[in-house]
């Protein structure tokens, strides 16, 4: 264990996140989500909600500044509602990234082709329907 690394986030998961560069991008998919068809880089936290594993991973991570859209969500099929979860990440990323960065609302087959092409897929136990998100890293600065 090291001081100030929230215990949710694994040492595979530490590592995966500190490989990645300025612009790479994490997926953090629901437990119905298709991660291991669709990861380069697959790690599994089991067990754990995207909630959770996205307030942990935001202590450390920042978002990217230089792009509109740091932040993706699989948008929900037409006539749906938006999901309660949604709230949660608003919160979440406000409380972490100060003021809350746009999010892009992708289609569920483009938001699988963008996934395909993250750094990682983070598989989750999360229940909650399109509770999917893609996260943009952006450059750590002291």
């Amino acid at each position: 264990m090291l001081l100030r690394i929230p215990p949710i986030i694994s040492p595979e998961l530490i590592k995966t996140l500190m490989e990645m560069g300025h612009g790479d991008e994490i997926v953090l998919g629901d437990g119905n989500f298709p991660a291991a068809s669709l990861a380069k880089r697959l790690v599994r936290c089991d067990g754990h909600n995207v909630p959770e594993l996205l307030d942990a991973i935001l202590k450390l991570f920042p978002l990217d500044t230089y792009v509109e859209h740091p932040v993706m969500l699989m948008d929900t099929a037409a006539g749906e509602a938006r999901p309660e979860i949604w709230g949660q990440y608003e919160e979440i990323i406000a409380e972490n990234s100060g003021p809350a960065p746009q999010i892009q609302y992708l289609e569920r087959f483009e938001f699988y082709e963008r996934a395909k092409q993250a750094y990682a897929i983070v598989a989750t136990g999360e229940m909650a329907i399109y509770a999917n998100i893609i996260l943009k890293k952006g450059v750590v600065t002291l």
